[in-house]
Order: C-alpha cells, then sequence, then structure tokens
C-alpha cells in the first residue's frame, strides 16, 4: 500500500540565510550570494526580495547586479554553511531514523512504520501524525538551528520534492495517497525533477507543456530526450514514483553490500564556486574516500559513476563498467574520463558525485601479497589512516572533502 511518508525538507535560501545569522543587518533586504558587485562568478543563492527585480541561482554577477543594483552582494562563507548544515542534519535525524542528504542544503526523510511512534489522540489519522511531526520538525530546524525551511510530503521521492517546491517559502505541503497525479497534471514540465532547462525546451518543441501531457506523450516522442530514462520520467509525471528513499535513482543510494552483488557506495560534494583546478581535486577526494569504504567492506565496483551538477541546476550523471577494483587511481583515471564527457558546457560545476555499484566480494582468503601492486599500496594507505586518522594520506590531486 502506497502512504506518503516520504518527505524532502529544504533549507530556504540556504546561503543566505546563513549569511543574515552572521550579520543579522541583511535581514529583510536583497542579499546575492556569489560574489562581490559586478564581478566575475555566478549567483549561487538569492533572497526573495532579490528575486523579485529577476535574480536567480546559476546566473552571472553581472547580470545580477545589472537586475539588482541595490542587492547587497556576498562572497559566501563555505565553512560555515558545512557547519550550519550539519546542525540541521541533528536535528533531522530525531525525528527518523532514514536521513539522506541529497545536497547541503536539502534533505529526504523517510517516515514509513513511524506512525505509532508519534500517534497523539488528537490526530485524525496516521497521515495527520505524519504531516504534524514535519511541521514540528521545520520549526525545530528554525527555532534551533535559526534556518527557515520547507517540506513536502508525498508518496515518492520525485513527488515530495516537487511538493517541497509547492511550499515554499517557509511551508509544508502534504500530498495524500491517491492525489498524486491531480497534483502533478497542471504542473510545468520543469517542476519535475530531472527535466532541466534543455529537456523543458525540447518538449515545448512538442508542445508539451504541463506534466498531465508528459504524463500522456508516446515513447516515442520522448525517448530522444530522456533515452532510458523514459519509463521513470513517465511514472514520475504520474506520480508513480518510488516510495522508498533511494529507489528512483539507485545508483546513489548507499548501504552494506556485504554478501550481496547489488547496493551502491557513493559520495558528493556542493560547492560555493570552482574552477577546473578545485573540481578536479574534489573529484579525487571522492574517489580516494568511496574507494576507502568499499575496502573497509571487503567490496569491488563493476561500475563507476559521476554526478554532475551545473551552476543552472541541470544535473547529468555518466557511467562506465571496469574491471571491479576499488583501487583509488584506477576509479579516480575513470571519473576523469567520466568529466571530460560530461563537462560540455561553459557554466560553473555546483556539485559533484562518485559512486561504485555492481559490487562484488573481495576473495577473503588471498594474503595482501596476492593483490597487485595497485591493491597492495591501497591497503597500506588504509592501515595508515587506521592508525593516524583518515586525512593523514591523500591522493597528491585531492583535497581535502571534509
Amino acid at each position: 500500500m502506497r502512504l506518503a511518508r516520504i518527505c524532502c525538507l529544504d533549507l530556504d535560501t540556504f546561503f543566505v540565510s546563513v549569511e543574515r545569522l552572521l550579520d543579522p543587518s541583511l535581514r529583510g533586504r536583497a542579499v546575492i550570494v556569489g560574489g562581490r558587485k559586478g564581478g566575475r562568478g555566478v549567483v549561487t543563492s538569492a533572497s526573495y526580495e532579490a528575486r523579485a527585480f529577476g535574480v536567480r541561482s546559476g546566473i552571472s554577477i553581472r547580470d545580477a547586479t545589472r537586475l539588482a543594483p541595490h542587492a547587497v552582494f556576498v562572497e559566501g562563507h563555505m565553512n560555515e554553511y558545512s557547519e550550519y548544515s550539519r546542525r540541521a542534519r541533528e536535528i533531522v535525524e530525531r525525528y527518523s531514523p532514514i536521513v539522506v542528504a541529497a545536497s547541503i542544503d536539502e534533505q529526504y526523510i523517510d517516515f514509513h512504520g513511524c506512525e505509532s511512534l508519534y500517534r497523539a489522540p488528537g490526530d485524525a489519522d496516521d497521515d495527520a501524525t505524519i504531516l504534524r511531526v514535519v511541521r514540528a520538525m521545520v520549526r525545530a530546524v528554525e527555532d534551533e538551528a535559526g534556518l527557515p525551511a520547507s517540506a513536502g510530503v508525498a508518496t515518492s521521492k520525485s513527488l515530495a520534492k516537487v511538493a517541497c517546491g509547492l511550499a515554499k517559502p517557509n511551508g509544508v505541503r502534504f500530498v495524500p495517497a491517491g492525489a498524486e497525479r491531480a497534483t502533478l497534471a497542471p504542473l510545468p514540465v520543469r517542476k519535475l525533477p530531472g527535466i532541466g532547462p534543455v529537456a523543458e525546451q525540447r518538449l515545448h518543441e512538442l508542445g508539451i507543456l504541463t506534466l498531465a501531457q508528459l504524463a500522456g506523450a508516446s515513447d516515442l516522442s520522448l525517448r530522444p530526450i530522456f533515452g532510458a530514462y523514459t519509463a521513470s520520467i513517465r511514472r514520475d509525471a504520474l506520480g508513480l514514483g518510488g516510495n522508498e528513499l533511494g529507489r528512483e535513482r539507485p545508483a546513489f543510494r548507499e548501504h552494506d553490500p556485504r554478501g550481496s552483488a547489488h547496493g551502491t557506495i557513493s559520495n558528493e560534494r556542493t560547492f560555493v564556486e570552482t574552477n577546473p583546478e578545485t573540481t578536479a581535486s574534489m573529484l579525487s577526494g571522492l574517489c580516494e574516500r568511496v574507494c576507502s569504504r568499499a575496502r573497509s567492506r571487503g567490496v569491488r565496483a563493476g561500475t563507476v559513476t559521476l554526478r554532475l551538477r551545473y551552476a543552472d541546476f541541470d544535473t547529468i550523471t555518466r557511467s562506465k563498467t571496469i574491471t571491479p577494483t576499488s583501487v583509488d587511481v584506477e576509479v579516480h583515471r575513470v571519473v576523469l574520463q567520466l568529466y571530460r564527457m560530461a563537462r560540455t558546457r561553459p557554466l560553473p560545476v555546483r556539485l559533484v558525485g562518485v559512486a561504485l555499484s555492481k559490487l562484488s566480494l573481495e576473495p577473503s582468503q588471498l594474503s595482501l601479497a596476492t593483490f597487485d601492486d595497485g591493491e597492495r599500496r591501497a591497503k597500506t594507505v588504509d592501515a595508515v589512516r587506521a592508525k593516524f586518522g583518515y586525512d593523514a594520506v591523500h591522493l597528491a590531486t585531492t583535497v581535502r572533502t571534509r
């Protein structure tokens, strides 16, 4: 039975909210995070006061200056953003044992099976219980961390994200089971996660403007746009996406794969601003971390996946099947190939992620001498980290990811 138990919680204008905590004089003013007024770079966050003048994340700082010359421009404080994101995560984790971070300012929470923990005499039904708890969670994030947030609750991850967007700013939207299609049908296609500006334009060229039209379109017309994801996009447009976290995007679900050829180990990082050098360094660090986790679990990966999100939030993935390995330098070599394939636009990159999948168990009976040179070096690095900490040893191309 499908229940509305998946919650998407988004920290509203997160970077702006943190800047206002650091400098209360910014409250109520148009604030743009991403760079100095009139300078280079792109907008990473804009307050609602700035958005009223057409400023949006992903546009250039120069365009933002032209649209809102009166705004306050802030370069950003990434360390502070990470700390406040951690505080919000700790609060959210009090409400459910299953919390998955999608980015520095967005989390998914699974409330399946939590009804009995929170049921109160005044609740009309279990849906009312979950709605009350989500509202309490949103209040707690604002009261304790000082961060305004919005939340959407629905039967699937994709619809929960849509509902969260409809709840902004600082609200909660609950879509009960049975109301999925009616909620989605009138919305523009861009509201659906996974549809970026390029896909939106191609759909508009076909006369497909709403999600109802998308759901009713033929596979023949949609496949040139979405390829292998056509069926998944259609299910999401109908509100029929998976009702467990990670079901829609299994390449970025993480759990212990021991004893199974399935499962995925992944890690990703969000940037305020970046350049090719720092992006390459961050990719190196992500490869180290996922490979370290793979070795600690005694598995090797047969597929490597890169996830990349541009400053305009268009997100793409690229994957490659490889000879099973858990060696950092081998995975890093593949990731760089995938990155060169994926990096086709001049926009800055906002997020990168690396995932290992098609996991298989290492033959545990082998001695260290049996492994090849790359595996021996990796095992030696693991031994050093076990004694002196994870940051004791890194690849020369790596910047710290924490």
